[in-house]
């Protein structure tokens, strides 16, 4: 009796390409998560052992590495000494604004431009994006003016202000494609029903959730891992984390520990909402990839 299992054939340049595939996944993994790990131990290290050498004969100084009594007066430090906690509520209400603005403000216009046909709807389309083209220094100046004679610079709504400037924008090019997506004739059928144009519009926003869902994600982490705006409008009583933690290097004396810490606590909230809604964020962000 013939046997009924099938010979597959792989050939060796196949085999060669699997095996240099795994070769490189594994080391972006060690280069993308031993950066992470090492700031993390550190960061429960005291200064004298987190800069104590090897033995002699000891080349990969990874049991000198794990060798430490672990400790958290840097995190002590960084919220009792340098005020942390101001800074975390000020990334977070910052960020956290500026995205619930960005994706409220985007989703509405995003649909008009889906769902209405009028003179100029491309040409305003494009100018919406362009905005976001621009580099961020070569406005920084304008921007700061218009700020400051507003009597924004160094508040919390200037600083959520700045991070919509360039988010909503982003937020809109999205979001059309998301509604794009979404078939017309769903919105008809309310409509025929008596329905407003806002109304119809909520009817379908459950549709598009993933998608929204995963914008307001990245508009937070944008907001959150800014500099640029931090350091120049949010500049005294906005400061966030980013700065905060820049000011921990100073010229006479440079805060090893508590830079650890503070790279800790600035990445650990973002990686924590990443891992807890990345199904979501991986079905938004491909929502609107192929249009029906």
């Amino acid at each position: 009796m013939a046997s009924s299992d099938v010979v597959r054939y792989r050939s060796p340049l196949r085999s060669l390409v699997n095996v240099l595939v795994a070769i490189f996944l594994v080391i972006y993994v060690v280069w993308t998560v031993l950066p992470l790990f090492v700031m993390f131990v550190s960061s429960f290290k005291d200064l004298l052992e987190a800069f104590k050498l090897p033995t002699v004969g000891d080349w990969s100084g990874i049991t000198l590495f794990f060798d430490f009594t672990p400790t958290v007066k840097h995190y002590q430090s960084l919220f009792l000494d340098h005020n942390f906690s101001v800074y975390l509520f000020n990334s977070i209400v910052a960020s956290a604004g500026s995205a619930l603005i960005s994706v409220v403000l985007g989703a509405m216009c995003a649909y008009s431009l889906s769902r209405i046909n009028f003179r100029g709807k491309q040409d305003l389309f494009f100018w919406i994006i362009s905005t976001r083209m621009a580099p961020v220094v070569a406005v920084m100046v304008p921007l700061y003016a218009i700020f400051r004679g507003a009597g924004l610079v160094g508040t919390i709504p200037g600083l959520i202000l700045a991070y919509t400037t360039f988010n909503l924008p982003f937020a809109i090019w999205m979001l059309k494609g998301f509604f794009d997506n979404v078939p017309y004739a769903i919105e008809e059928a309310q409509m025929c029903d008596g329905a407003t144009r806002f109304r119809a519009f909520l009817s379908i926003l459950p549709l598009v959730a993933p998608g929204v869902g995963a914008f307001l994600v990245l508009c937070i982490l944008f907001a959150w891992n800014d500099f640029l705006f931090a350091s120049i409008i949010g500049s005294g009583g906005a400061k966030t984390l980013p700065v905060a933690t820049k000011e921990l290097v100073q010229p006479q004396n440079i805060q090893w520990g508590s830079i650890m810490a503070a790279g800790v606590v600035t990445t650990l909230p973002m990686m924590f909402l990443g891992l807890l809604i990345r199904r979501y964020l991986v079905a938004g962000l491909t929502m609107g990839a192929v249009k029906e």
